[in-house]
């Protein structure tokens, strides 16, 4: 069973990824404009992080997707949604009214405090997800189980 949630939850966390990435690579100054709205990094690494969130959402749903080096993409995963809930629950608390830029956008957008409560609801299920993939051993259907066998008795086998 924890092998079937486990794809559901490698598909779902990555697909997520995949979007919110592939969203944002046609226009990647959205995206450091997005990540200058939350005015949290020093101005010399907002470039450089705007440019490079999407590739890495992007590498990370790819990786889940197909399950490939699971518990690693889902341990990056889970720091990815830490950071947003963290950035999201700042600019909550800073009243800033931002777009997120999860899909694309970001900047200054009145009344966007009012979507904060539901994004962070949405980063928490996700944080939750891509902790378990970090936990579970195997998922159904992943790259892994046939790059990774494992061969010989395992150490409660033997």
């Amino acid at each position: 069973m924890r092998e079937w949630f486990g794809l559901v939850a490698r598909l779902v966390t990555g697909g997520v990824w995949l979007v919110a990435g592939a969203l944002k690579l046609p226009d990647p100054y959205e995206s450091v404009r997005a990540v200058r709205a939350y005015d949290l990094l020093p101005e010399s690494v907002v470039p450089t992080v705007g440019h490079l969130l999407p590739v890495l959402e992007v590498v990370v749903g790819v990786a889940l997707i197909g399950g490939v080096l699971t518990r690693a993409a889902g341990a990056v995963s889970a720091l990815l949604f830490l950071a947003f809930i963290i950035g999201i629950a700042s600019a909550w608390a800073r009243g800033l009214q931002i777009d997120c830029g999860c899909f694309g956008g970001g900047g200054y957008e009145p009344g966007a405090s009012a979507k904060y409560p539901g994004e962070i609801a949405r980063d928490v299920v996700l944080l939750a997800l891509s902790l378990f993939l970090v936990r579970v051993r195997a998922t159904r259907f992943a790259l892994d189980n046939v790059l990774f066998r494992r061969t010989g008795p395992t150490i409660s086998e033997a």
